[in-house]
């Protein structure tokens, strides 16, 4: 009997710690967030958008097309001979359109605000990803350490039946001690084949953002540690306003459209056209010599309807100003008020993690050992002792819970402010 005691006791307390996977069947989150970057189709499309604008520039700053004419002057329907009459010639001709100066040059920065526009948007969307990508890997760790531990648990609670059935042998205990065991066991197992139904349902959902098949096997996610937040909030602020993507792109379109209202008043100003022509001229059947000449044509657009025309486009292009300030502002607003509700869940996840490392659980942990080795001594009775397990399982599972929902909130962070904190 005291064996059995002694070896239930040794089964128990290696319970109490979380062992850590086999770093060779380890998932890596540096590996997905590389392969994520390589494979999502999301993120591809987002890449060539931005490469597609970058490719826009140069054409916006270049001059219209030329226009090379080949012209019949004059030519006598009676007859269609060019040496019939004297104004008859061919003309080859060469036209050039030349916006007013300063134009092309606003077209060409407006292009290249859309590329960086574009780069933006891209590095959004890809950072937006990585947290989907850091949020499901930490939401599988969790499943991954519930299902370790309720498996321990399943297994300490064999024992426990078999140290119920014992005494209940010799007489020593009661059978509904070794029929709670048994139950308790039972919700175990059905807790453990919800979890890894669960945790299949972030596997595909892991798969989905990594373009993998939906039914890839996933590994078994490193042991996360309990690191308190290195960053401020001042800093924290700062780093939202400065980097994130969104809002820099926000930030390019203000510049855009106050480029496009420059551009718009330039609108008044106008353009020019400038062409050249050279006619030959065939000698006459009578005699008479044909001479060639060469022409030239110069013109003006004269923005002469302005006040319906220019005038309405500068004032569009004003409200659109305004109104990409204004979208601006509300987004500062908006991502400055973000780091402020997931700093609030940072330091009440932390907190939590603390009480529960420093406190509750080696608490739990200790009652547990008083009412083991009352157990042994017939001071406590079955039920408290599997109480006391089954609180403390419940604690454990809160702990990774806590602590994948406080890097989970880390991840928001680094989405928030545009920039990872951590080491991936």
């Amino acid at each position: 009997m005291k064996n059995v005691y002694l070896s239930f006791f040794f089964l128990l307390m290696l319970t109490m710690t979380v062992l850590s996977q086999s770093s060779a069947d380890t998932l890596r989150l540096s590996d997905l967030l590389k392969e994520l970057q390589e494979e999502n189709p999301k993120v591809k499309a987002l890449l060539h958008q931005w490469k597609a604008q970058e490719a826009a520039i140069a054409p916006a700053g270049a001059l219209p097309d030329p226009q090379i004419g080949i012209n019949f002057l004059n030519l006598p329907v009676n007859s269609f001979a060019f040496d019939q009459e004297a104004m008859t010639g061919k003309q080859i001709s060469f036209m050039q359109y030349f916006p007013f100066p300063g134009k092309l040059g606003l077209k060409e920065n407006i292009a290249r605000d859309d590329a960086r526009i574009a780069h933006e948007r891209y590095q959004e969307g890809l950072n937006q990803l990585r947290m989907l990508v850091k949020q499901t890997y930490y939401d599988i760790y969790y499943i991954d350490k519930a299902i370790e531990i309720t498996k321990k648990n399943a297994d300490i609670l064999i024992q426990f039946i078999k140290i119920a059935e014992t005494k209940y042998t010799v007489g020593r205990g009661l059978q509904q001690d070794v029929l709670r065991a048994q139950v308790e066991h039972s919700r175990m197992m059905d807790k453990i084949i919800a979890l890894e139904n669960r945790r299949d349902v972030l596997v595909a959902r892991l798969n989905y953002l990594l373009s993998r098949p939906p039914a890839s096997p996933v590994q078994h996610t490193a042991r996360l540690k309990e690191l308190p937040f290195p960053m401020k909030l001042e800093d924290l602020r700062e780093l939202a306003v400065a980097n994130r993507p969104l809002l820099k792109a926000w930030q390019f379109q203000v510049e855009k459209q106050q480029k496009a209202v420059r551009l718009a008043k330039k609108e008044y100003l106008p353009d020019f056209k400038l062409a050249i022509a050279y006619t030959q001229r065939d000698a006459l059947r009578t005699g008479g010599k044909g001479v060639d000449f060469i022409s030239g044509l110069f013109t003006i657009k004269v923005p002469l309807y302005f006040w319906k025309k220019q005038r309405k486009i500068v004032e569009q292009r004003q409200y659109q100003q305004i109104s990409a300030q204004q979208e601006y502002e509300n987004l500062r607003n908006q991502i400055l008020s973000e780091v402020e509700s997931t700093w609030s869940s940072l330091e009440k996840s932390w907190q939590l993690i603390d009480l529960y490392r420093t406190g509750i659980i080696p608490q739990a942990t200790q009652s547990l050992n008083s009412a083991i080795a009352g157990y042994q001594t017939d001071k406590v009775d079955f039920l408290t002792l599997l109480n006391n397990q089954i609180t403390l399982y419940n604690y454990e599972m809160d702990y990774h819970r806590i602590l994948s929902e406080y890097y989970k909130s880390i991840a928001r962070m680094e989405f928030v402010i545009g920039q990872d904190i951590l080491n991936y």
